[in-house]
């Protein structure tokens, strides 16, 4: 009895154990991430950047860069075109066979043609320092959000025409369209998200991040109707039929950018402080499993769901006096898994 008794007891700690192993062995069969390039880019300009955007099917990174855009071949990591006359630019989406660039010094959005790289036409925003853009491929729609501005612009993606501008409860960082009539915003200087209902043109309503602050970066996985948000210290993962926060872990120091690849099933905050978080998601678990050692200042990041290799933009330090960033270290720092 003594001995049946103890085989009953010791099976929860066999289970466990058992678990424990399957998890890190599969984690572990995926491989971890790791430096596999870098793409050097240079002048001319200032090395200051924003977003870079991975077009999987297209095989491009796109990557900001002052007043122009940075092309290069995801297949060879070579620079392959800019696009030229984008001041200010922060974020780029691709869509529709055109790509969209946010220009934040001049209140544009610019259409290009991805074939010749050429400008065809510039869209006036209706709103302050446009940032980060999306495209909705259901709706055929661009999105693009004015972090001074406080509003969101909806242009149709066909026509270039402004459909509408909506207006924001505060300072607006990175957002995604759901392509069912609701779009998600990150407003952070008031530690939520807005959620706007695409045919009333208006916030019907706005979720709280905590235990997060200052939302920056944001992915939506449409399948698994979850937002992943980079808020301050943390990584959250939103439930979007009713914004409640369902998971979060603890991250890197100055987040900007926000990744998730459902292949892989790992979610990606890159940071300031020269580090990127990685973490698996299992259903509305998440667990770290990594950080990965960048550049510092390199915050933003871009991510191919198809390779599943990760992109940061990076510079060094001027060391000749002058301030800022050293032109000519401008630079593309290629992760993968191995």
């Amino acid at each position: 009895m003594m001995a049946g008794g103890a085989f009953i007891m010791r099976q929860p700690a066999i289970v466990v154990a058992a678990l424990v192993s399957l998890f890190t062995g599969y984690v572990a069969s995926q491989g971890m991430y790791s430096q596999v390039a870098d793409v050097h880019i240079g002048g001319p300009g200032p090395a200051q950047w924003d977003y870079s955007f991975a077009d999987s099917a297209g095989k491009r990174l796109y990557v900001s860069h002052s007043s122009e855009v940075v092309v290069i071949d995801t297949a060879t990591d070579k620079v392959i075109g800019r696009i030229a006359d984008t001041p200010g630019v922060h974020g780029i989406a691709v869509g529709a066979g055109k790509v969209f660039t946010s220009n934040g010094r001049e209140n544009k959005v610019s259409v290009v043609d991805p074939k010749t790289l050429l400008t065809v036409n510039k869209i006036d925003t209706g709103g302050a320092n446009p940032d980060a853009i999306t495209f909705d491929a259901r709706r055929n729609e661009v999105w693009v959000f004015n972090h001074t501005g406080h509003s969101a612009t909806q242009i149709d993606a066909k026509s270039g025409a402004v459909v509408s501008v909506v207006p924001l409860t505060g300072v607006a960082e990175t957002g995604q369209a759901d392509g069912a009539g609701k779009v998600f915003v990150n407003i952070e200087d008031k530690d939520q998200i807005d959620v706007i209902d695409v045919a009333a043109k208006k916030v019907t309503t706005s979720w709280p991040v905590s235990p997060g602050s200052s939302p920056t970066g944001m992915y939506l996985d449409r399948a698994s109707h979850r937002l992943f948000v980079g808020a301050g210290k943390v990584m959250l993962m939103m439930d979007v039929a009713t914004g409640k926060v369902v998971a979060s872990v603890p991250i890197c120091s100055g987040t900007d950018a926000t990744w998730y690849d459902a292949g892989t099933k790992m979610a990606f905050s890159s940071c300031r402080d020269g580090h990127m978080t990685v973490a698996r998601v299992d259903g509305d678990k998440m667990t770290v499993i990594q950080t990965i050692d960048t550049s510092p200042g390199s915050k933003t990041m871009g991510i191919d769901t198809t390779t599943h290799k990760l992109y940061v933009a990076a510079a060094s330090p001027n060391t000749t006096g002058g301030r800022g960033n050293d032109p000519e270290s401008f630079h593309v720092l290629v992760y993968g898994l191995q």
